[in-house]
């Protein structure tokens, strides 16, 4: 059965909706996610012909998290791969379920602000 209204993003949308721009010149760097794809294996967006890459939003959750544990954390590249290779089920490394656990703590909090946002603005 196919899925209907699978959203993707093109490599330039993605850069734009996580805003990985060059500080130097201030322009889109999709080559930090063409670079993020040769580390994590995990991140693979559908190559279609003429090399375009499409991110579906399992992509884009990997993308958040790989932000996330680099940016936010501190990681380095190879500390986000065992973070992001370790099985859940395997997963003893109490540092690591913390740090997923923050991830998912900051995320389920930008979630609520954007409902509450959207309650108020139905009350008014």
């Amino acid at each position: 059965m196919l899925k209907k209204n699978i959203k993707l993003l093109t490599i330039s949308e993605v850069a734009k909706k996580f805003n990985l721009k060059n500080p130097k010149t201030k322009k889109l760097s999709t080559h930090t996610l063409r670079f993020w794809e040769t580390k994590f294996k995990k991140l693979k967006p559908t190559i279609i012909s003429g090399g375009r890459r499409y991110y579906s939003e399992k992509e884009i959750e990997i993308v958040r998290m790989i932000i996330f544990l680099l940016k936010d954390q501190g990681l380095t590249i190879n500390g986000a791969i065992k973070i992001l290779n370790q099985n859940p089920k395997e997963l003893d490394d109490t540092k690591s379920l913390s740090i997923k656990g923050n991830y998912y703590k900051k995320k389920i909090k930008l979630k609520t602000i954007q409902l509450l946002k959207k309650i108020k603005k139905l009350k008014n």
